[in-house]
């Protein structure tokens, strides 16, 4: 027969309140008490009821993840990150998948509102009112999204772009292309509105092609319009679109980079194994993925949960409402799909080696920004 928490209060010497408060507040047991109490329940293979511990505290350490597509490379890093983080805390991750479909997100969110402590909502489609309404429902925390009132972790793509589009000026090209990613993207605003801006800086042409799908059929897709658009360097959406680009050119007997410069984002691992080796902005997905964890359990406090015996729950958010956005850096990782423009500058045409203008492939430590605002 299983063992209880009557029997360990027993074989601890402790009162059963000790044992619950043990595994559902441990900061409130004595250092030495809460060690006993683990290990006489290691010892007889107790096993807290979950159910149970979570009528009692509110709490039923688990956490909601929503990524938009969970066949994008992307996201597996993030994932992975993510649950280890939470088992850390003795919290469970429920991933879910929208296939980049807004009315998806809302009904996954409102699904796992009564199973959830809390929601990782990474790059949703949704517009800012409705995740706001959802807000109210469940404890959010946006990944690569920015929402006023609400904490969030963003990737730095913009500052990716800008060294992206300086990079190509760097290399002598003067007309980019930016191939869109899809229609509702927070992350493909960042990336227009920053290359825009670097584009300009430089006295340089960015014609805009999109919105596409992020995917490899996307970029392959667009092939033709990259072609008819006379960009000698273009800069993806992310890396699954170049990918797809650099094969569509390729169908049409145009060399990468000899004829055209091709510039990733994400620095997925198959990035590393295509040919040529595709020239990238690294996003620190798995660092984002542990960061939202922590923002979300950290902020556990600026809501009160109550669970009623039928199992429903109520959600009240503190009305001061504390949000923190951590701001994650990127970094450009310099390979093969990049090369000399029409304009590369004299001393390096001469050199010979025009790669020289930037620094070669390099490990990325990803330093974080982080602001509080209360």
């Amino acid at each position: 027969m299983p063992a209880t928490i009557r029997d360990v209060a027993r074989a601890s010497g402790v009162h059963i309140s000790t044992v619950s408060r043990t595994f559902s507040a441990p900061h409130l047991v004595n250092p030495e008490t809460r060690s006993r109490v683990l290990a006489t329940a290691e010892s007889l293979g107790y096993r807290p009821n979950r159910a149970a511990r979570a009528l009692i505290t509110g709490r039923t350490h688990n956490i909601g993840l929503i990524v938009a597509d969970i066949a994008n490379p992307f996201f597996p890093p993030l994932i992975k990150a993510a649950e280890s983080q939470a088992r850390q805390r003795d919290y469970h991750i429920f991933v879910a998948d929208t296939n980049e479909d807004a009315s998806v997100e809302e009904e996954l969110v409102l699904a796992l509102a009564k199973q959830v402590d809390g929601v990782l909502l990474c790059s949703p489609r949704m517009s800012n009112s409705l995740i706001e309404q959802l807000s109210r429902e469940v404890p959010l925390v946006m990944i690569n999204r920015l929402v006023a009132g609400l904490p969030a972790v963003v990737m730095d793509v913009g500052q990716g772009a800008r060294r992206a589009v300086e990079h190509l000026v760097g290399l002598g090209h003067r007309e980019l292309a930016l191939l869109g990613g899809p229609r509702g993207s927070w992350t493909n605003r960042e990336i227009r509105r920053a290359a825009t801006a670097a584009a300009r800086a430089a006295d340089v042409s960015l014609t805009v092609l999109g919105p596409n799908p992020p995917n490899e059929d996307g970029g392959s897709a667009a092939a033709e319009a990259v072609r008819r658009s006379g960009a000698t360097a273009v800069l993806a959406y992310n890396d699954l679109m170049a990918i797809g680009l650099i094969e569509g050119l390729d169908q049409l007997g145009v060399e990468v980079p000899a004829e055209i410069s091709v510039v990733g984002i994400d620095d997925i691992a198959l990035s590393r194994r295509t040919r040529p080796k595709l020239t990238t902005v690294a996003n620190p997905t798995a660092a984002a993925g542990r960061t939202a964890v922590d923002m979300l359990l950290q902020h556990d406090g600026s809501w009160s949960t109550r669970v009623g015996r039928a199992g429903t729950r109520t959600i009240n958010r503190d009305d001061r409402r504390t949000t923190a956005q951590v701001t994650l850096q990127t970094e450009l990782v310099v390979r093969e799909s990049t090369g000399p423009g029409p304009h590369l500058p004299a001393d390096l045409a001469l050199a010979g080696a025009p790669a020289s203008a930037v620094p070669p492939e390099h490990p990325h430590p990803f330093p974080t920004a982080l602001s509080h605002k209360e």
